[in-house]
């Protein structure tokens, strides 16, 4: 499910689109942010002065950049990428979306072509969000990934639903992956675009499994070689027919044990750290009575007295 106004209004980069009543706020303002920006002429920027944006939403910039490279080679870069101030030292600029375009244009050794806004932390990340959401294919776990770190900078759940275009049982599940499948495991494994959520979410429950291996062990599973599907198959199927930890037995009950008196006013039987006082006689009740209004009594002096 994409958003048709976001689509629209990057395609065309430089014509407003009409916003609808019924999108949501957030929408409506990253559509005036984007409508802003077209409006400004791209400039040509070294790529020197780009720093990385601190969230990512693909894994590997790299992956089928050499084509990339040779259209902007032949064709010139057709669609600006997206930067913003930063403060501080360093490059002056951080990029929003278009760190491939950016990528290649550094292997080509020309400057990018970028449009340039003053915007805070929030609105980069939802433009960025919104825009590669209408442009790119992100894997089922780059999804999962970027949400985590979306909700980690304190975007709302129903927020990042808009932005990434998900009900609230896909965001659910993306999140739950992210968070319980260990994150030098998912990388190792990679983008997995072929692979689709079931894989994953069997994989979340494999590692959830009592027993499962963990750690270094968990992580020595994933193969070396192999496309990232592959790889993630294969972790499955290993986890599948791997040793399993025996669970942990739980321990017998503790018998109950009768305390010897020579009081045969009540009985007194101990388990594990619960003390039961019974009368022997209900004329004697009132000092059942006694005990649960001196209990704190009883305890500081045998407190004081260790």
């Amino acid at each position: 499910m994409k958003r048709d106004l976001l689509a629209k209004s990057l395609a065309q980069m430089g014509s407003k689109a009409e916003v609808p009543d019924s999108t949501p706020k957030s929408l409506k303002s990253m559509s005036d942010v984007l409508s802003q920006v077209s409006a400004q002429a791209a400039q040509d920027v070294p790529v020197s002065d780009i720093a990385d944006s601190d969230i990512a939403d693909r894994f590997d910039v790299t992956e089928g950049l050499d084509d990339l490279i040779a259209s902007i080679k032949a064709s010139g870069q057709q669609l600006p990428a997206l930067l913003r101030y930063r403060r501080g030292a360093g490059p002056r600029y951080e990029v929003v979306y278009g760190r491939r375009r950016i990528a290649a244009c550094r292997a080509l050794g020309i400057p990018v072509k970028a449009f340039i806004r003053e915007m805070d932390q929030r609105e980069a990340l939802v433009s960025q969000a919104l825009e590669n959401s209408a442009r790119l294919e992100r894997s089922f776990i780059e999804q999962a990934i970027f949400a985590t770190r979306l909700e980690e900078q304190g975007f709302t759940r129903a927020e990042i639903g808009e932005v990434l275009a998900v009900d609230k049982g896909t965001l659910s599940k993306l999140i739950g992956v992210a968070r319980d499948v260990p994150g030098e495991v998912i990388y190792r494994i990679g983008a997995a675009h072929d692979a689709g959520r079931r894989p994953w979410l069997e994989l979340r429950k494999l590692v959830k499994d009592e027993g499962a291996p963990s750690g270094d062990a968990l992580l020595a599973l994933v193969p070396e070689d192999g496309t990232p599907a592959e790889k993630l198959a294969q972790t499955i199927k290993a986890l599948q027919s791997g040793p399993r930890k025996p669970p942990k037995a739980p321990e017998p009950p503790l018998k109950p044990v009768y305390l010897t008196t020579k009081n045969t006013a009540y009985n007194a039987q101990r388990q594990g750290s619960k003390l039961v006082v019974e009368m022997a006689s209900a004329k004697e009740k009132d000092f059942v009575r006694y005990l649960e209004e001196n209990l704190d009594i009883l305890y500081e002096t045998w407190k004081l007295g260790r």
